[in-house]
């Protein structure tokens, strides 16, 4: 299948680095940590759990990446399948 072609030329993990660093490039990954820090200050540090954090702050996160950075990896990733004649 083409994720598990994906998976096996090392090029997921490319593209996960390279949204991790388009990520922190724009401010997405500080914009969430302020998210997550405001939520614990409301609720107090000690009333807030991993999960709590993961169900509010991941619609949001998903809600927030640029469209841009969505293009890119959208390109990349067409760009792989079509070199790998899977498209």
């Amino acid at each position: 299948s083409s994720t598990s072609r994906l998976v096996e030329s090392g090029e997921k993990e490319r593209l996960m680095e390279l949204l991790r660093e388009r990520l922190v490039e724009c401010g997405w990954r500080d914009d969430m940590k302020a998210l997550c820090r405001a939520y614990a200050r409301k609720k107090g540090r000690n009333n807030v759990t991993l999960d709590d954090l993961i169900h509010v702050i991941t619609p949001k996160g998903r809600a927030s990446v640029p469209d841009a950075v969505k293009a890119e990896l959208l390109q990349r990733i067409r760009s792989f399948l079509m070199s790998s004649s899977l498209w």
